[in-house]
């Protein structure tokens, strides 16, 4: 990789890491998706002595039932900003494990380290998939557990991006779209013959929190970072702000029913060969 190429990729990283700092993430978390991490920790069948690694693991979401388990954890994440409302969580919880800053793409710890390695929705908005499912194979050891739930092309999530997307600054070259990662023949291919015994299940979450699609809105403009930067990006421009409201109204309206809202992700479990 040339000088160049590497100033480059670290000024995207720090780029999705102040974006990921924006508004309250671990509030979205927590709120709105509680249920990812069980169902993540439910799927890798985590157990007491097992050494699990979160990757993207944000406030905690699914490292922190992992803990509870009994397994030992490190929840890491290129955001160390969401740490602290995940330790806070983890002390009432009665949960203990570590925290440690690190990039997905190129994870600071040992070749076959790990009994489980998973991630929930969150290596999915690492820009190289390759890099990132290269790293999660690395860490994992010879029949070990590899699992992410990432949010599908098209659930809720992947047409919030698909939506958000011509009002954005053009991706870098070379970044790859989030919610590829739920779909099952992109992540198998990222993963090849390096995995047996893969289980692929698509689920929804169920969130009832937004009586209405603007609460929804108004909601993510103050909490989701890649919401925040979209709108951040726009800025001073009423006219396109304007439109980009009306666009994510129209956008929840068509995913809500009866005031619930589904939004689809699939989870993917595989053996390390």
């Amino acid at each position: 990789m040339t000088e160049q190429a590497i100033n480059d990729d670290a000024a995207l990283k720090a780029k999705h890491r102040a974006m990921w700092a924006l508004g309250d993430y671990p509030a979205v978390a927590a709120e709105i998706i509680p249920e990812l991490g069980e169902a993540l920790v439910t799927a890798c069948d985590v157990g007491p002595g097992d050494r699990v690694l979160d990757v993207g693991a944000g406030s905690g979401n699914a490292a922190i039932p992992a803990a509870l388990t009994g397994a030992e954890v490190i929840a890491s994440d290129l955001t160390p900003e969401l740490f602290d409302a995940g330790r806070r969580v983890a002390e009432d919880r009665g949960a203990t494990l570590t925290w440690e800053q690190a990039d997905a793409e190129a994870l600071p710890y040992k070749d076959d380290e790990f009994d489980c390695v998973m991630s929930s929705v969150g290596v999915m908005f690492a820009p190289h998939h390759q890099e990132s499912a290269d790293e999660m194979v690395r860490v994992t050891r010879s029949g070990g557990t590899i699992a992410n739930i990432a949010w599908t092309p098209a659930g809720f999530i992947g047409q919030l991006f698909a939506t958000m997307k011509p009002f954005a600054p053009p991706p870098p070259p070379g970044a790859q779209p989030p919610p590829l990662w739920g779909d099952e023949d992109h992540v198998r291919a990222l993963f090849g013959d390096r995995v047996t015994d893969i289980r692929a299940d698509k689920g929804v979450a169920t969130v009832e929190d937004f009586p209405g699609p603007s609460d929804f809105r108004e909601y993510f403009k103050k909490n989701y970072g890649p919401t925040i930067a979209v709108y951040t990006f726009i800025g001073d421009d009423a006219e396109r702000a304007a439109a980009l409201d009306t666009a994510l109204d129209e956008l929840a309206a068509s995913f809500t029913e009866d005031g619930i809202m589904r939004w689809e992700y699939l989870l993917f479990a595989a053996t390390k060969s």
